[in-house]
């Protein structure tokens, strides 16, 4: 199995999206983005290649983002239509270090600071 860090960053992202798609869109909902971002987390894991991958070099060395959307067909259960989140990445050694979920409409600068250490 692929190996992966969520950042404390990352699962707050995760809990606050979770906790507001359940909110507006109720408990079912919810459950199928939380598979949704489990099953894009593997897959964003597992590859090895550059494909999938959006570089985002303005964010830092190695940084790339990798959008829910790619991996809503493999997703069990009823599918997400129009996934609205990506994660930010990058690999430590064999590790996958997921950094952030984010909104694909978030201006990324205000919410990742290319300085700041990945905890």
């Amino acid at each position: 199995m692929a190996k992966y860090r969520l950042t404390h960053a990352a699962q707050a992202d995760i809990v606050a999206i979770l906790a507001w798609s359940q909110e507006q869109f109720g408990m079912e909902a919810r459950n199928r983005y939380e598979v949704l971002i489990a099953t894009d987390i593997r897959d964003a894991a597992s590859r090895t290649d550059n494909i999938g991958h959006t570089l985002r070099p303005e964010l830092g060395d190695g940084v790339f983002s990798w959008h829910l959307a790619q991996s809503r067909t493999r997703a069990p259960g009823k599918t997400v239509h129009r996934p609205r989140h990506f994660l930010l990445c990058r690999r430590d050694g064999d590790v996958l270090v997921i950094g952030r979920l984010l909104h694909d409409a978030m201006e990324l600068r205000r919410h990742v600071d290319p300085q700041h250490a990945w905890d």
